[in-house]
C-alpha cells in the first residue's frame, strides 16, 4: 500500500489526505452539475460541499475521541482516527443548516446530493485502502485477501479489503441513483440512497474488525439499521415518492417528460 504517495519539497503527501480532497472536488463538480440542471447557483454547491465536509470531519473526530475517552493518547489527536457515523450525523446537521441558509428546499437538495455523496464516499474509501489505515477486515484466505505490511496500521496477514468492498458498493449505488435521478422524486432518490448505503455497511461489518455491542451487532451496524429504517420510511410514503415531479422550471412533468 501507499500511505505516502510522494514527497513535495520535503513534505510527504499522504494518500489519505489526497483522497479526501479529491472526494470533495469531485462532489463539488457533480453537485454543481445538479445545481445547474435545477436552475440553482452552482457556486452554492461549493459552499454546501465544503461546509458539510468540514463539519463531517469535525464530527467524526469528536465522536472518535468520545468513544476512546478512557484510553486517549496524543496519537489519537492526529490526522487519523475518525468515526464514520459521527461524521454522518455532523455532516447531516451542517447540510440542513446550509439548505436553510441558502433557502434551498431540503428534500430536493438531498435528492440532488445523493449521487455526489456516494461517489465521494467511494473515493474516500479508496484512500483508506491505499493508506492501510486499519479499517480493513478479518483475516481471510480468499484470493482477493490483501496484506498491509507498510500501511499506517500494518498487518502481514491477508485480510478482507473492506475499504475496497465499500468503495465498489458506493460506486454501484451512485450508478443506480444516477440512472433514475431524473425520473424519481427526490424523496425516492434519497430514501433509496439511505437503504442501499445502510445495507452495504451493515453487510461489510460482518467481516470488519469492530466490537459487538448489542445482539451481536457492532455500533456501525446499529447506525446502518437506523439509516435503512429512515430510508424505508421515506420510500413508504407514496405522496413523497410517487406521481409526477416538478422540473427546475416549475413545470409539472409526466413520466415521459421527466426522463433524460
Amino acid at each position: 500500500m501507499y500511505p505516502t504517495l510522494f514527497t513535495l519539497f520535503g513534505v510527504p503527501i499522504q494518500s489519505y489526505g489526497v483522497s479526501k480532497a479529491l472526494a470533495a472536488v469531485v462532489a463539488i463538480f457533480l453537485l454543481g452539475r445538479e445545481f445547474r440542471r435545477l436552475g440553482w447557483d452552482p457556486n452554492v454547491a461549493t459552499n454546501v460541499v465544503v461546509a458539510t465536509t468540514v463539519g463531517g470531519f469535525a464530527g467524526a473526530k469528536v465522536y472518535y475521541l468520545a468513544e476512546h475517552a478512557d484510553s486517549l493518547t496524543l496519537h489519537d489527536f492526529g490526522g487519523s482516527g475518525f468515526t464514520w457515523y459521527g461524521g454522518f450525523l455532523a455532516g447531516l446537521a451542517m447540510f440542513v443548516m446550509m439548505a436553510r441558509r441558502h433557502g434551498l428546499p431540503l428534500g430536493q437538495l438531498a435528492g440532488a446530493a445523493a449521487v455526489p455523496m456516494s461517489v465521494a464516499y467511494g473515493i474516500g474509501r479508496l484512500g483508506c485502502l491505499l493508506a492501510g489505515d486499519g479499517t480493513y477486515g478479518t483475516p481471510t484466505d480468499l484470493p482477493w485477501g490483501m496484506a498491509f505490511p507498510h500501511g499506517m496500521v500494518p498487518t502481514a496477514v491477508p485480510v478482507h479489503p473492506t475499504p475496497l468492498y465499500e468503495a465498489v458498493a458506493a460506486f454501484a449505488i451512485a450508478g443506480v441513483l444516477w440512472s433514475v435521478r431524473r425520473r424519481w422524486r427526490p424523496a425516492a432518490v434519497i430514501g433509496s440512497y439511505a437503504v442501499l448505503t445502510g445495507a452495504a455497511r451493515l453487510l461489510v461489518e460482518f467481516v470488519r474488525v469492530n466490537d459487538e455491542v448489542v445482539l451481536g451487532l457492532t455500533q456501525p451496524q446499529l447506525w446502518s439499521i437506523a439509516l435503512m429504517i429512515a430510508g424505508a420510511v421515506l420510500l413508504s410514503r407514496p405522496k413523497w415518492t410517487s406521481g409526477r415531479r416538478v422540473d427546475q422550471a416549475g413545470v409539472v412533468a409526466g413520466p415521459e417528460e421527466s426522463r433524460g
